[in-house]
């Protein structure tokens, strides 16, 4: 099994009334080398100003970005590329990130190469502390800039210590 750590930046709370603009994702082994990322057009007239701003661009700089349809085959087939064995998605709030990946990849290609389910780290860190109060995100090295692939990588250098240092077994392949 191959974890793919993967944030979500939109202009909206939910995929298809609103756009998924950016996302990035980072395949979990020791380096973290490993990174995709995809910005795509609108699909919809519909945005909310504040949420774009999350991102860093502008609407207008959105409407140039690619066809969602090409980046999803493309994130599809790096997937592939980089499984050893099952895809497993995880991320900081799947809630968010899943919907807008799972939908994505239903709308534009009529399947979810990451199947049916998604973990949320911060969930995972609760569990291993006992303590649904606590938040990981201290664990992050690289700083929380919004970009999805610097965040897909904080995120994922949380897990690596959940696994290295607070005993959670998981399988990096």
């Amino acid at each position: 099994m191959s974890y793919f750590m993967v944030d979500v930046e939109a202009d909206g709370p939910i995929p298809g009334d609103y756009s998924l603009v950016s996302f990035g994702a980072v395949l979990v082994n020791q380096r973290l080398d490993t990174t995709f990322y995809g910005r795509c057009k609108p699909i919809s007239e519909k945005w909310i100003p504040a949420a774009l701003e999350v991102s860093g661009h502008t609407r207008e700089q959105t409407e140039a970005f690619d066809d969602p349809q090409t980046v999803f085959q493309q994130f599809g087939e790096w997937i592939t590329q980089h499984s050893n064995g099952r895809p497993f998605f995880v991320s900081d709030n799947n809630g968010f990130d899943w919907q807008f990946i799972n939908w994505y990849f239903h709308h534009f290609l009529g399947n979810n190469p990451f199947g049916h389910s998604s973990t949320n780290l911060g969930s995972l860190y609760k569990g291993l502390e006992k303590d649904a109060f606590v938040n990981f995100k201290h664990l992050r090295q690289t700083t929380h800039t919004h970009h999805p692939v610097d965040d897909a990588k904080g995120n994922a250098e949380a897990l690596l210590h959940m696994k290295q240092s607070m005993g959670l077994k998981i399988s990096l392949k």
